[in-house]
């Protein structure tokens, strides 16, 4: 871009020599020269300044790590490396067998539990018979005593006694009944709640472990480099992944700009995007954000004090911007991860924004030639 309008200035000063005959001498000469390096310099810095051009920018991911939730042999991978899976997809296959006998187990629990709360439901039942049988001898014992009480004169002291002996017991007869009763309701009760809840989230958690012996892609997407085989071992670590995989989302490119050009990287402002994997071909973007903390600057609670020369590095940190593409790159080969370049433009000085278009696009033209022989 420099040589371009070095060229444009000094063809235009020819001209102007030309057209008007101004002299060539000491005075004239230098003056255009001179003139040529302000007008030139203050483009370019106008330009550098108000829309801003990272040459350090990648298309950007997000992998998804493999991780099964059981540790188990691995019996099969039917996944084919870099091709398109939809949701649910078999990625890999656990043994299950073990799984499949601790599903049998709390299945053989739960059943028993079953069977225990049935016995007790027909405890209860036998319970409440009992109550009612005893509820009718004791009003039936407690009829005869009032009415012998009543003929107290014709009866003698002795029956009196025993119809009293016969009362009381059938009373006592029928506290204990109820208090079996209470029993057995209760033991009913701690059955269905905690025995049984019990039970039943054995067999379910069992239930996820055995479903879990087949791994499933989590979204759309892809998986790449698999390295597993039938016969390694599978283990719910997060530092030993199985496998990556790659969502199919929308990609975004992340730049990394000099901190002097913050005022002008802005949400929402025109962008370009160029890959040398792509000569020739500039596309449009938008900055979609700019991060609002550097990790140059993150200090955390320890017991030690902070020394100066851990809080100022050497140089001024990057500042990351986040960068939407908004043409359709899918007829393009691609990889995710490929560098890229970014320009911005911002609502400043939009005039001189064609110079950073026009160098963008030589830019472009360049990765055509490289000298890889």
């Amino acid at each position: 871009m420099d040589l371009l309008l070095i060229l444009t200035y000094a063809a235009f000063c020819t001209a102007v020599f030309k057209i008007f005959k101004i002299p060539l001498n000491k005075w004239t000469v230098p003056t255009a020269i001179l003139g040529g390096v302000i007008l030139i310099g203050t483009l370019l810095m106008l330009m550098n300044y108000n829309h801003p051009h990272s040459r350090t920018a990648v298309r950007a991911f997000i992998s998804t790590p493999i991780m099964p939730n059981v540790r188990g042999l691995i019996v099969e991978v039917p996944v084919i490396p870099n091709t398109p899976l939809k949701k649910g997809d078999v990625l890999f296959k656990i043994e299950p067998k073990p799984f499949k006998q601790v599903v049998a187990q709390k299945q053989a629990a739960l059943d028993l539990a079953k069977a225990q709360i049935a016995q007790l439901k027909e405890s209860v039942e036998l319970a409440k018979s009992t109550v009612a049988m005893a509820q009718a001898k004791h009003d039936r014992t407690k009829q005869d005593y009032e009415r012998t009480k009543k003929s107290a004169a014709a009866v003698s002291e002795r029956q009196l006694e025993n119809k009293y002996q016969f009362y009381v017991s059938a009373e006592a007869g029928l506290t204990q009944s109820k208090t079996n009763l209470s029993r057995s309701v209760l033991e009913l009760r701690a059955q269905e709640t905690q025995v049984m809840a019990q039970r039943t989230a054995d067999l379910e958690r069992a239930q996820f472990d055995l479903d879990s012996c087949i791994v499933r892609a989590p979204s759309s997407g892809y998986v790449t480099h698999v390295r597993v085989r039938a016969g390694m071992m599978a283990v719910p670590l997060p530092l030993a992944p199985t496998m990556v995989f790659v969502p199919s989302e929308d990609h975004f490119v992340v730049a990394s700009f000099r901190q002097n050009s913050m005022q002008r990287l802005k949400a929402g402002y025109e962008a370009e995007i160029m890959f040398p994997s792509i000569p020739g071909r500039v596309f449009k973007a938008e900055v979609v954000q700019t991060q609002p903390a550097l990790g140059e600057g993150e200090l955390q609670a320890s017991g030690k004090l902070m020394k100066a020369r851990e809080l100022v590095t050497a140089g001024a940190a990057m500042v990351p911007v986040m960068v939407k593409i908004d043409d359709d790159l899918s007829e393009y080969i691609l990889p995710d991860g490929v560098y890229a370049e970014v320009a911005v433009y911002s609502d400043h000085m939009h005039h001189v924004a064609i110079m950073r278009k026009i160098l963008f696009r030589m830019k472009s033209w360049q990765n055509y030639i490289y000298l890889d022989h």
